[in-house]
């Protein structure tokens, strides 16, 4: 029987498995670049608050709520049309009756902020007309405050859409 000697060595294999360390540090690298850029997106963009001082609002929402329950003791009623670029707003009291007075306030693109003042005639006893030049087609918030004859006030808020 004859004996195969143990120490014959092979020629060296070239090692082929060099890359892996390399595929997980490039794979690391796609995660953190595709996080900064998520991470600026958030920062950078719209924060959420529709509101000023939410904070300081959210402290006094019992002043909000006396507020509301002021209005809707009024029991007036508003309605807001935007018609061809002419914003029409007409008031009733709890009877149906038109109530006069006086009507101030913007146009607000809610997404971006963009405001746009509204100067206000009054066409008949509850009936009010502006023109409305906005610069965007899409939705805006009416934010109107009524001051009517004998002092009180009204805030009306309407969504139109502008084409």
């Amino acid at each position: 029987m004859r004996k195969t000697p143990m120490s014959v060595l092979l020629p060296a294999q070239p090692r082929r498995s060099g890359w892996i360390p390399w595929a997980f540090a490039g794979g690391m690298g796609v995660v953190l670049a595709v996080n900064a850029v998520l991470v600026w997106a958030a920062v950078s963009t719209f924060t959420g608050v529709s509101v000023g001082h939410a904070y300081d609002r959210g402290l006094a929402y019992n002043d909000v709520l006396a507020e509301t329950a002021r209005q809707q003791a009024l029991g007036w009623h508003a309605s807001v049309v935007l018609d061809v670029r002419t914003l029409v707003v007409s008031v009733q009291d709890e009877d149906g009756k038109p109530v006069a007075g006086t009507i101030s306030g913007v146009l607000v693109r809610p997404v971006e902020g963009t405001r746009v003042p509204l100067g206000f005639r009054s066409v008949a006893p509850g009936q009010f007309r502006a023109a409305a030049e906005v610069p965007r087609h899409g939705q805006w918030e009416a934010q109107l405050r009524l001051t009517g004859q004998q002092g009180d006030r009204f805030d009306i808020r309407g969504r139109v859409f502008v084409r």
